[in-house]
C-alpha cells in the first residue's frame, strides 16, 4: 500500500507548450497544449487550454496566460505553478549542457517539497537589468502603450497597487517570465486581480493590438509578467527565489545587439529571443 509522506504536497506545474517537445518525467508536472482552439488536439497531450473553463482562443495575445488561466479555473490542487516547455526551475549549482541532460535537473516534486515546507510562492530568480529601469527596458524593446494603459486601469480600479506599479521606472529588476508555484489560495486571489486588469486593457487596446504585429500584439503576456511583482510587493508576501534555466542555447550576442539597437537607434524587438 502506498503511504503519503507527511510532507507530500497536492502540487501540480503545468508545462504551457504548443508543440510536441521532451517533458519533466515527474509526475507533478502536467504538460498543457496552449493555443489548442486554434491548432486543435495535438497528439499526444492529455490536457488542452480549450477545455473546461478558458479562454484559449486569446492565446496568440495572452501567450502562456491562457494556460495559467486554465489551470486556475480547472485544477483543484493546493499548489499550482507554470512553467515553460524550453524554460524550467532548477536548484542544480551547474546546468549541463545538453537538453536531455538538463531535464534530469528540473526542479523535481521532492525538492518542491522541500521549498514549500516553508513558503507559500516560489518564484525565479530576479532578472536584473543593469543599464535601464523596468519601464525604460519596456518603452525602448516594445510599443509602451498597453504599459500606460494598465497604469490608468490600476489607477481607476486598484489604486492601493499604483504606488509600487510607480516603481517600474525606478526598479531594475524583476520576477520575470511568468514562472511561479504558488499555495492555491494565493493564485486565486492573484488571477482575479491580474485577468481583471488584463480584460479591461483589451477592451481598451483591441483597435491597437489589432495594428500590432503578431510578436507585438502579445503584448498582455510580456505586462503580466511586471505586474506580478507590483503585486507581490503591494501585498507584502513573502516568497522564495529559484534558478531558472533555458532548455536551449540562448544567443547572447544577438539578444545584446538587439536591445542596443532597441535602446540607441529605436528599433523594437522582432522576436523572442
Amino acid at each position: 500500500m502506498n503511504v503519503k509522506a507527511e510532507n507530500d504536497k497536492d502540487v501540480k506545474i503545468i508545462v504551457a507548450t504548443h508543440k510536441k517537445y521532451q517533458m519533466p518525467k515527474d509526475d507533478i508536472y502536467i504538460p498543457l497544449q496552449v493555443n489548442a482552439e486554434k491548432n486543435g488536439k495535438i497528439e499526444g497531450f492529455d490536457y488542452q487550454d480549450n477545455t473546461g473553463d478558458n479562454i484559449s482562443i486569446k492565446n496568440p495575445y495572452f501567450c502562456e496566460l491562457t494556460g495559467l488561466y486554465w489551470a486556475w479555473k480547472n485544477l483543484k490542487n493546493d499548489y499550482i505553478g507554470l512553467v515553460h516547455y524550453r524554460r524550467y526551475f532548477s536548484e542544480s549549482k551547474h546546468i549541463p549542457k545538453t537538453t536531455d541532460e538538463k531535464f534530469n535537473v528540473v526542479l523535481n516534486k521532492k525538492q518542491v517539497n522541500e521549498l514549500l515546507n516553508n513558503n507559500d510562492i516560489i518564484l525565479p530568480k530576479k532578472r536584473n537589468y543593469y543599464i535601464e529601469n523596468l519601464y525604460s527596458h519596456y518603452e525602448h524593446t516594445m510599443y509602451v502603450e498597453p504599459l500606460n494603459e494598465v497604469q490608468k486601469i490600476i489607477a481607476e480600479k486598484s489604486p492601493e497597487y499604483l504606488e509600487e506599479f510607480e516603481k517600474l521606472h525606478t526598479r531594475t529588476s524583476a520576477h520575470m517570465f511568468n514562472m511561479f508555484i504558488m499555495k492555491k489560495e494565493i493564485l486565486n486571489e492573484y488571477c482575479e486581480w491580474l485577468f481583471a486588469i488584463l480584460f479591461e486593457l483589451e477592451k481598451r487596446m483591441k483597435n491597437q493590438q489589432n495594428n500590432y504585429d503578431t510578436f507585438h500584439a502579445r503584448f498582455y503576456g510580456r505586462v503580466s509578467e511586471l505586474l506580478l511583482d507590483v503585486w507581490i510587493n503591494t501585498k507584502g508576501l513573502k516568497y522564495t527565489e529559484v534558478k531558472v534555466i533555458d532548455m536551449e542555447k540562448i544567443n547572447w550576442w544577438k539578444k545584446g545587439t538587439s536591445f542596443l539597437k532597441a535602446k540607441f537607434f529605436g528599433k523594437k524587438y522582432e522576436k523572442s529571443f
